[in-house]
């Protein structure tokens, strides 16, 4: 039976959110391994760009259609600004990047009703196989944390 963390990449639509002015590079791992599972995805961070080719959307509510699923890696003092901002944007699910998480922000994922996934690295699970993660899987799955 898969866990809730391994559900959460059952959905089809996805947003990653980025802040790469904030000195932090744009989660590009997660990005692609969403492109390479097939998922559509949409790359979000106010400093703008491109993420391997596609352009990058400053704001969460120029992401065009319904979202899924948001995975969220910023700042700790921006968390809960952007679980906030997912909250209002109607997407139900999401993933706060190891050590992206606050008390703050998870109260409010709560309080808003948010199916919210934390403590973890995402791209652990984003990208199956063989790869620089998979270490840190087994782990988890000897563990019983996967």
């Amino acid at each position: 039976m898969p866990s809730s963390r391994e559900e959460f990449w059952n959905n089809d639509t996805f947003v990653v959110i980025g802040d790469s002015a904030s000195g932090r590079a744009f989660p590009k791992l997660a990005y692609g391994g969403l492109k390479d599972l097939g998922k559509t995805v949409y790359a979000v961070d106010p400093a703008g760009g491109s993420v391997e080719g596609d352009s990058v959307y400053e704001q969460l509510d120029a992401v065009p259609g319904t979202v899924d699923a948001a995975v969220i890696e910023v700042p700790k003092d921006q968390t809960a600004t952007w679980v906030g901002r997912v909250a209002d944007a109607g997407i139900e699910n999401v993933w706060l990047h190891q050590q992206t998480d606050t008390p703050e922000a998870l109260a409010l994922a709560k309080e808003r009703g948010l199916r919210t996934e934390h403590g973890t690295c995402a791209v652990m699970y984003v990208k199956p196989g063989f790869n620089g993660h998979a270490f840190h899987r087994w782990i988890m799955k000897l563990t019983g944390k996967y």
